[in-house]
């Protein structure tokens, strides 16, 4: 007789988009390295962003999170159909920091904490 087997929570996929990726979104991305429930990219909008974001991207993630509403518009006006059934968050997050300043972390820290459960 076999046992019953444990459905395994398959991590949620968190794709951060922020103008040129290189300081907030990749700042998020890497907070939740090794994280084991939730999985993260992350992407730019702009053209000389460090990873542009593309609809794979967006079809890969379950949760969009951008950090300004200029983000959220840029990604409705050229991926509608992808983001179709996504959540989609803006997290009110200027563009006043370096990469992985301790500012940003803490506000980072602050807001996905209220966000998502397992963080």
């Amino acid at each position: 007789m076999s046992k019953p087997t444990e459905a395994v929570e398959q991590p949620r996929k968190l794709l951060f988009i922020c103008s040129q990726n290189r300081w907030r979104s990749l700042t998020a991305e890497r907070l939740l390295d090794g994280h084991p429930h939730y999985e993260a990219r992350s992407a730019g909008t702009e053209p000389g962003a460090r990873v542009r974001v593309t609809a794979g991207h967006l079809g890969w993630a379950d949760v969009v999170l951008v950090m300004e509403r200029r983000h959220a518009d840029r990604l409705r006006e050229k991926f509608a159909g992808e983001l179709a059934g996504k959540s989609l968050i803006i997290l009110r997050i200027p563009d006043q920091f370096q990469f992985q300043a301790p500012e940003l972390v803490a506000l980072l820290h602050r807001k996905l904490a209220a966000l998502l459960p397992q963080f």
